[in-house]
């Protein structure tokens, strides 16, 4: 049954005659339009505590304090935003409405500016009960505008709120409604490519499965989860560092998975135009490769999650089938270098399509959208075991229309090898070691998967473990 969507006016009315909602909101950056959609349909009183807008920074400093970063549209800033305003929320009123549940709206933007330096991003938050005299929960989520005006880029905010708040009240049983509602009446205005839900009545809930959601749902095109489970920004923990990304479907991590993060990345850290000391690994699962018979097993991304997790890996989950479009999302950050770590049998995949999909003279273009000044592919080998030949990224069969430019894109090392792999792994496929999990043969699939990820296979049955029963 598909759901009634309510438009902008609506929520905030339904939320204003809920006598049970009651809070403040605070706002910094791009004025008070959240607050002013629920001043506009009446009946506010109900709802609004307080309103604020801490428009100078050295207010602001003074009610939140200094941030290390300097920044003011940040993570940081938006807690102590709603820990300020909380802490006063209960210690007002907590006593004088005890029927209440209290709730603290908090934004801080930065739209886009006259001179269109600044594309307009921010961080939006609400700390929140379920229920009156309950403890505090949060959702924060950040949002990229995509508005080319200040003012239509503060109304997707204010609508952005409103959306925020409705879902934290009405939708907080469901995962999927409370992220596909986010953007109602914003499509194609905002990107919102971090989510995180957490307090005492959100213990059950798998943040990584929300950032899937942002994914699925058309949200974003890429979210990022650290190897807590933690939802992440790149603005948080990338912004001008080297980054090399690790493609997989990592159904499950096997030992050459492993030998594919170590070798790559040591030789990435090791290159002369990287700091080792501000660089950063990321593993990439994109929507295409977790796709099990046409759809999306929620259970088998859980599994793929917790694995990486497992063996301390920083995920990216993306709708990216082509680097240009992760490339794209990365260059927001001022990344310095970036590392694509491709196996060989899908960089001859890209050469090809490249190849025969711009036959009509527009081959170099194609192939320079990809392999840009900053960006370089890192192959690693495969087995072809028919043949038994290991094919790298130097004997790698092309087009014979396409060799004199591969040539030159490994002569300039737009295109290099994983050096120091470890060749006595490359017999091992993912595939077959899922169907030694499956069969419950621990003592084959253990030798193939890193030590780390036994355990956690075998306790929580991830990839459908299902041990031998002896007869």
């Amino acid at each position: 049954m598909q759901r009634e969507i309510l438009d902008t006016d609506q929520k905030t009315l339904t939320v204003n005659l809920d006598d049970r909602i009651y809070g403040t909101f605070a706002e910094i950056g791009a004025g008070q339009e959240v607050a002013r959609h629920f001043f506009k349909v009446g009946a506010a009183v109900g709802t609004i505590a307080k309103t604020m807008s801490a428009y100078d920074k050295y207010y602001s400093d003074a009610i939140y304090g200094t941030e290390e970063s300097g920044r003011y549209v940040c993570e940081s800033r938006l807690y102590k935003m709603l820990d300020h305003q909380y802490d006063l929320i209960e210690e007002r009123l907590a006593h004088k409405r005890p029927n209440t549940t209290f709730f603290v709206f908090a934004d801080t933007v930065a739209a886009i500016n006259y001179s269109r330096t600044i594309s307009g991003n921010g961080w939006l938050g609400i700390r929140f009960q379920t229920h009156p005299d309950g403890p505090a929960n949060d959702l924060v989520i950040h949002v990229k505008m995509l508005d080319n005006d200040y003012q239509l880029q503060q109304s997707a905010i204010g609508v952005l709120g409103v959306n925020l708040i409705y879902a934290c009240f009405y939708f907080n049983d469901n995962p999927d409604l409370l992220v596909e509602s986010l953007l109602d009446g914003l499509k194609e205005r905002v990107i919102i490519d971090m989510i995180r839900l957490t307090g005492p009545d959100f213990t059950e809930v798998d943040n990584r499965l929300l950032s899937l959601l942002l994914v699925k749902h058309g949200l974003t095109e890429v979210a990022i989860f650290g190897p807590d489970g933690k939802s992440m920004h790149a603005s948080e923990f990338l912004y001008k560092k080297s980054v090399m990304v690790v493609r997989g479907n990592y159904r499950p991590p096997t030992l050459v998975s492993m030998d594919v993060f170590e070798a790559s990345y040591e030789q990435f850290k090791n290159e002369e135009e990287v700091q080792a000391d501000k660089s950063f690994l990321l593993a990439e699962l994109t929507l295409d490769n977790l796709m099990v018979e046409g759809k999306i097993d929620t259970q088998d991304f859980l599994d793929r999650a917790e694995a990486l997790c497992a063996i301390e890996q920083t995920v990216i989950i993306s709708n990216c089938r082509n680097h240009q479009k992760l490339i794209n999302y990365l260059s927001d950050f001022k990344i310095i270098n970036l590392g694509l770590v491709i196996g060989v049998r899908e960089l001859m995949e890209i050469i090809n399509q490249k190849y025969y999909q711009n036959l009509d003279g527009r081959l170099l273009v194609a192939f320079g959208e990809l392999f840009t000044r900053n960006i370089k592919i890192y192959a690693y080998p495969i087995l072809q075991k028919e043949k038994g030949v290991i094919l790298t990224g130097n004997n790698l069969p092309v087009p014979e229309g396409i060799k004199f430019l591969y040539q030159y894109l490994l002569d300039s090392e737009h295109i290099v090898e994983v050096e120091n792999y470890n060749p006595e792994l490359l017999h091992i496929y993912p595939n077959m070691v899922l169907e030694l999990i499956k069969a419950g043969d621990v003592d084959a699939w253990s030798k193939m998967v890193p030590k780390a990820l036994v355990d956690r296979i075998i306790d929580k049955n991830l990839f459908a473990h299902s041990p031998k029963v002896l007869h």
